[in-house]
């Protein structure tokens, strides 16, 4: 305040004392909150969401790192990178015998999968298992079953390629560490994903097809009918019975004892 009056002063303007009371007072007055400036919050960063393929380069990962089956089923536990966990009551990962010479892949959980979070234990479930003895198979003694999705999708609708891509790397992994000698892959939908094929079950049934993973793993690849199917179409019993005929002797032919 003084130097600008001396600036006035060498200017020849003669302040008013009013004036000079005033630009005084205003000065000294404490300035109030809203007058005070607040620092600029710097822009927030927006976060680009997760694309399927990012997920499954994190399922690659965790499963990657698990050296055995209690710790994948664990990673499949933890991970986040399905849409469908949300609203799914149970993670479904597998029944059975771990590194049994024989697994079966479905294709997801559905109702009574998801309330007691295993894999085909409601009616078609029943129905497997019964399909299974035909050949002295049992997920008791000597089977492994397991699905292509871990989540129920709501009204049990098939899953969808980008929430199967995220499942992938754990379905791979798993077979690599249980070296199953054959794999029964139950219906389309484990077929043509697993075979990445747009063929339908009704021409791939019954034909053995060699399966690798990106760990190493090879073997015969089995599609078969889904139970559920066989059950809303039971004049294909026959067809069925066929192939499960035909499991049995490669079973056989590949040194596997049978119950």
């Amino acid at each position: 305040m003084d130097a600008l009056l001396d600036w006035w002063a060498d200017m020849g303007v003669e302040a008013d004392p009013a004036v000079i009371r005033a630009a005084r007072k205003a000065v000294a007055a404490p300035r109030r909150p809203s007058e005070t400036r607040k620092p600029e919050a710097p822009p927030a960063r927006s976060r680009k969401p997760r694309t399927p393929e990012d997920w499954a380069e994190e399922a690659w990962r965790a499963a990657a790192a698990a050296g055995d089956i209690p710790a994948l089923k664990a990673a499949i536990e933890a991970f986040d990178g399905s849409p469908l966990k949300a609203g799914a009551e149970n993670t479904v990962v597998f029944d059975g015998v771990p590194g049994a010479p024989v697994m079966v892949i479905g294709e997801g959980p559905g109702a009574e999968e998801d309330r007691q979070g295993l894999p085909f234990v409601g009616k078609a479930g029943q129905l497997l298992d019964r399909m299974l003895a035909a050949i002295r198979l049992s997920r008791a003694e000597n089977t492994l079953i397991t699905n292509v999705n871990y989540w129920r999708p709501p009204k049990n609708r098939n899953p969808d390629p980008d929430e199967l891509i995220v499942c992938r790397p754990f379905v791979d992994r798993l077979i690599e560490l249980s070296a199953p000698k054959l794999i029964i892959a139950a219906g389309g939908v484990p077929t043509t994903s697993l075979l990445a094929t747009k063929t339908g079950i009704m021409r791939l049934r019954g034909k053995p097809k060699e399966y690798q993973t990106p760990g190493g793993w090879s073997g015969p690849l089995v599609p078969i009918f889904h139970p559920a199917f066989l059950l809303r179409r039971p004049q294909e019993k026959a067809r069925a019975w066929v192939d499960l005929q035909m499991i049995e002797r490669m079973l056989r032919e590949a040194g596997v004892e049978l119950g």
